[in-house]
């Protein structure tokens, strides 16, 4: 009898309604954060962890099916670098497949969804110069390791100095002042690390060729890596279709 009357009780009803459904969805969100595991600070810290943990290992098997080859002069190196990339890529595959990324199940957090990314043949080819830097430091550390896996490892820890002359040179991107006051610690390291105690009891740098020449071609594509990744990443629509880090590697 009263239409006006109804409709307002209607009204009250769809406000109730979505009333209760944010109060749920807030309660849900709640509940799925108290899930999800560690904080940010510990679970960067158990990463970091795992990752050192994970270098140590991947050295040893490096090493092992750079042995098993035949070594540094067998003509081989490359083909188990291009092999470890497909390792990565069929990875890759079953990530897209189960649609989860369980990296950070390491971090003692809960996994992401890891969606196929939706970038287009453009975004690919602007991905290019990216993945051949990628493609080149992974090569060339595979290279440096197979010369002498010590003095590999000493001469990549000065990545750091060639990113910073390679992102001022060639993309305009100067270190903070407090990032090279850091440098000539890192020189003074990799210096004190190289020398070797000799029978006399003097110390002489000890260096293999191999290790110096693919370490430092590895450092020049990590520092140009990163300096093609900044760029290609400030293009946000890129970055959306991509949909994280996890993806950008994948491809």
């Amino acid at each position: 009898h009263h239409p006006r009357r109804w409709e307002h009780f209607s009204t009250i009803a769809s406000s109730r309604k979505q009333l209760l459904n944010r109060v749920h969805s807030n309660f849900y969100q709640q509940q799925i954060a108290k899930m999800a595991g560690a904080p940010d600070s510990v679970a960067l810290l158990l990463f970091f962890v795992f990752w050192y943990a994970g270098n140590m290992k991947y050295n040893e098997y490096n090493t092992a099916a750079l042995g098993a080859v035949g070594g540094k002069t067998s003509g081989l190196t490359m083909t188990v670098a291009t092999m470890q990339l497909g390792v990565c890529a069929i990875y890759a595959l079953i990530m897209w497949a189960v649609k989860l990324n369980p990296a950070k199940l390491f971090g003692l957090q809960m996994p992401e969804k890891q969606n196929f990314p939706q970038v287009t043949t453009a975004d690919l080819i602007k991905s290019i110069p990216l993945a051949f830097c990628a493609a080149g430091a992974h090569a060339a550390t595979v290279f440096a390791l197979g010369g002498d896996p010590l003095f590999g490892q000493i001469v990549k820890s000065a990545e750091p100095v060639v990113a910073a002359i390679v992102g001022t040179v060639f993309y305009n991107k100067a270190p903070s002042f407090y990032k090279v006051c850091c440098l000539p610690i890192i020189v003074g390291g990799v210096a004190f690390a190289s020398l070797k105690k000799g029978d006399d009891g003097s110390y002489a740098l000890k260096f293999d060729t191999t290790a110096l020449v693919f370490g430092m071609i590895a450092n020049s594509f990590a520092a140009f890596k990163g300096g093609e990744n900044s760029k290609l990443m400030a293009d946000k629509g890129v970055a959306k279709r991509y949909g994280g880090v996890g993806n950008q590697f994948a491809v």
